[in-house]
């Protein structure tokens, strides 16, 4: 879809522009809980209204899913091309003032992300990607590191669950962060899906993991973590779809490292479960 993705690139860059201006300059405004835990600002809602807005009168043939439309639903794959949006991704951190936030807008055919913008509006950097183009930052190309041992890996994990079923899902979270500690070089947390994997894909760091998978959460960082040449897999290594149970991208020379710490610390897990289940 070369001619078609560079076409719909240039859209998205121009969606992505005007949500970290507004992300910029506009305060939180009033928090509505969504959850346990969990919540959206009016500025979430203001860039998704403008972004949806956008994209419908440059791409009206284009489906479209943002995650406070969303309302909780579940991916139900199209069997043609939708835009895929969250409009402030790391909200807690927003709220606190933290500058790691980002937009993540993603272009998903079927199940499979093909295009992606993550616009940083407090770093300043704008990651892009569209399938068959490769992945730049701020127009420069860029690549995934070249780490060939866990030992020497930069990993960032993913938020520990909130809300119903968190206690059980944060035991899987919390066994491979520990194993991550044991054997990795550093492990971190940024509180954003959209920077995990943008970092990923520029070298910054090696590998992330994500023990769940929300579209808008996934979609933009996953094509732009492949085109850098990143691998994304489910926890059980297949290939990385927006129906996967988990998303995790790793540089090429410690994917099977990084997946031996979730296999491991799910039979660890399983093995408890079992322990308190007698």
């Amino acid at each position: 879809m070369s001619d078609d993705a560079r076409a719909l690139l240039s859209v998205a860059l121009e969606a992505a522009g005007v949500a970290g201006e507004l992300v910029r300059t506009r305060l939180p405004g009033a928090v509505t809980a969504k959850g346990d835990r969990d919540m959206a600002t009016e500025v979430d809602y203001a860039v998704e209204r403008a972004v949806r807005d956008h994209l419908r009168e440059r791409t009206p043939q284009v489906g479209f899913l943002g995650e406070e439309e969303a309302a909780g639903t579940g991916w139900e794959p199209g069997a043609g091309l939708r835009w895929v949006l969250d409009p402030v991704d790391g909200t807690v951190n927003f709220v606190h003032g933290l500058p790691l936030c980002a937009v993540s807008l993603g272009l998903v055919r079927g199940d499979v992300p093909v295009l992606g913008v993550i616009e940083l509006p407090f770093l300043g950097s704008r990651h892009a990607a569209a399938e068959g183009c490769g992945a730049t930052v701020d127009g420069r190309p860029i690549k995934a590191s070249g780490a060939v041992a866990l030992s020497a890996a930069l990993v960032s994990v993913g938020d520990f669950a909130v809300g119903d079923g968190a206690p059980e899902a944060n035991r899987l979270r919390l066994a491979i962060t520990g194993l991550l500690a044991e054997r990795a070089q550093r492990v971190r947390m940024f509180g954003s899906a959209a920077i995990d994997l943008a970092w990923v894909a520029e070298g910054r760091t090696d590998a992330c993991l994500m023990m769940n998978n929300r579209p808008w959460d996934t979609a933009a960082g996953v094509a732009i973590a492949r085109e850098a040449g990143a691998l994304v897999v489910d926890r059980d290594g297949t290939p990385h779809t927006m129906r996967s149970t988990a998303t995790v991208c790793a540089a090429p020379g410690v994917l099977a490292e990084v997946l031996d710490i979730v296999r491991e610390a799910r039979s660890v897990t399983g093995r408890e479960r079992d322990i308190r289940e007698r």
